[in-house]
């Protein structure tokens, strides 16, 4: 019985050793493939205009994402206003974070408003606002999502 009982304290410890190694492992590959980060200022200049554009048979992004309950929110543009304040857009990258998942193309952000035909989501609301990956528009949110940076 003690014998089998140190058989087992040593495979236990033998296991618990190669986990070890394991994790040490996947931790220094996950760093080194980590996700690029969002861009405030590339999200300010390029990214919130996208959200104010009218585009022909639709509404433009913000008129139904300061109102709505989805998990994309904008903040409402004061009255009289045609952008956001300092202020406002960074709560606006906050809150875009939700749906902008950095590094990830299958992000909300960007299949939710495309077309199904170009792989995107069927389930807008606010209809397909962009017909295919190649609407500059739907670009510039992609760049975003992929860690685009202001040159």
């Amino acid at each position: 019985m003690k014998r089998a009982s140190s058989c087992t304290l040593v495979a236990a410890c033998l296991s618990l050793a190669a986990a070890g190694s394991l994790t040490q492992a996947w931790g220094q590959q996950a760093s080194s493939t980590a996700s690029p980060a969002l861009d405030y200022e590339f999200f300010k200049a390029k990214v919130e205009p996208v959200f104010l554009e009218k585009r022909p048979g639709h509404a433009r992004c913000v008129v139904c994402h300061t109102f709505n309950n989805a998990p994309f929110h904008l903040v409402r543009l004061s009255p009289g206003s045609t952008t956001w304040t300092e202020e406002q857009s960074r709560r606006n990258f906050e809150l875009v974070q939700k749906v902008a998942q950095p590094g990830f193309e299958g992000s909300k952000l960007v299949v939710h408003p495309l077309a199904e035909e170009a792989g995107g989501d069927p389930h807008h609301g606010g209809g397909q606002q962009f017909a295919s990956k190649n609407d500059p528009d739907w670009q510039t949110l992609n760049a975003f999502v992929l860690g685009a940076k202001l040159k």
